[in-house]
């Protein structure tokens, strides 16, 4: 099956989400938080396979900026100046289809390592 393609990317500030509408009808709202926490920036995530260092204390971050990088990601710039993680279109369209799934271990994740959502 073909990732359906991302048709409008719209950043909703007052919300705290980036919205994405694909050519499939399809439209997921992605919270600034979780697209914080799951950036694949080797500088946040840490360098190697695994899955890497645990971002935390990011609960309120926010998306200032928005630019697409030619035809296959997007490049978000966040309050706390984070701004070099890319996201795919494949991505986007899994966080925001697995969104709650993603947020639910990440919460464990916190826990098990005793690491907060606050800054």
């Amino acid at each position: 099956m073909t990732t359906p393609w991302p048709t409008d990317l719209t950043l909703l500030r007052r919300e705290g989400q980036l919205q994405v509408t694909y050519d499939s009808g399809e439209q997921h709202r992605i919270g600034a938080e979780l697209l914080r926490v799951m950036t694949q920036s080797a500088a946040d995530r840490g360098h190697g396979s695994g899955p890497g260092k645990t971002v935390f204390g990011k609960s309120e971050v926010g998306i200032v900026n928005l630019t697409p990088i030619g035809r296959y990601a997007v490049r978000l710039e966040f309050s706390d100046g984070h701004q070099s993680g890319l996201y795919t279109w494949d991505q986007l369209y899994d966080l925001g289809q697995n969104r709650d799934q993603i947020w639910t271990a990440y919460l464990a994740r916190l826990a098990a390592e005793g690491l907060s959502r606050n800054p």
